[in-house]
């Protein structure tokens, strides 16, 4: 690094404090505040050089952590549609009633061995068949949180089913050895 390059680093390393109040005011965490300094830090260095000796460099900055802030936001947003999308398309992996009948008996007395929201979100979404924004309303939690957790209960459950049922799991456990009886759905 040249003595000219210093000159210009310097006012960054001096107002770091000052640039994460700015960031944290605006993110509302200090943890996504540093990420996002660090980054546009990075990001700036090998701009320095570019820079006109009478613009602010300080000044300089604060517009790129305003970008970097409202870039943030834009992230967050289409994660949230990401995952919103995915807790839609939960719906359509319900299956049909004829298929719910031949739940296997062990299936679901290893689903109540689950942590209780998580044997509810199967109850509910899986076997019963409740839309994903439904049951996020009768739990009081948004739909994108609905959609991972029965993504997790689903894993959890898996995982439960592969331990207690072994390779019968790995192929859809329909022709179950497991000596449980099989459990009719009562609709």
């Amino acid at each position: 690094m040249t003595h000219t390059d210093e000159t210009k680093v310097q006012p960054l390393v001096e107002n770091h404090r000052a640039f994460l109040r700015f960031l944290e005011r605006r993110v509302g965490s200090r943890e996504e505040a540093e990420d996002i300094l660090q980054e546009a830090f990075g990001r700036s260095l090998e701009k320095l050089d570019g820079l006109g000796d009478g613009e602010s460099i300080v000044r300089w900055f604060y517009r790129v952590l305003r970008n970097a802030a409202i870039d943030h936001y834009r992230r967050k947003a289409a994660a949230g549609r990401a995952l919103e999308a995915f807790a839609g398309s939960l719906n359509a992996a319900v299956p049909p009633p004829e298929v719910q009948n031949e739940i296997c008996g062990c299936v679901r007395t290893l689903a109540e061995t689950l942590k209780p929201e998580y044997a509810a979100a199967l109850q509910e979404i899986d076997v019963e068949g409740a839309a994903v924004k439904a049951f996020a309303e009768k739990h009081g939690i948004s739909a994108s949180n609905a959609g991972v957790r029965i993504f997790r209960a689903r894993e959890a459950l898996r995982k439960q089913v592969v331990r207690s049922c072994g390779t019968c799991a790995e192929h859809g456990c329909l022709d179950c050895t497991c000596g449980q009886p099989r459990a009719s759905h009562a609709s």
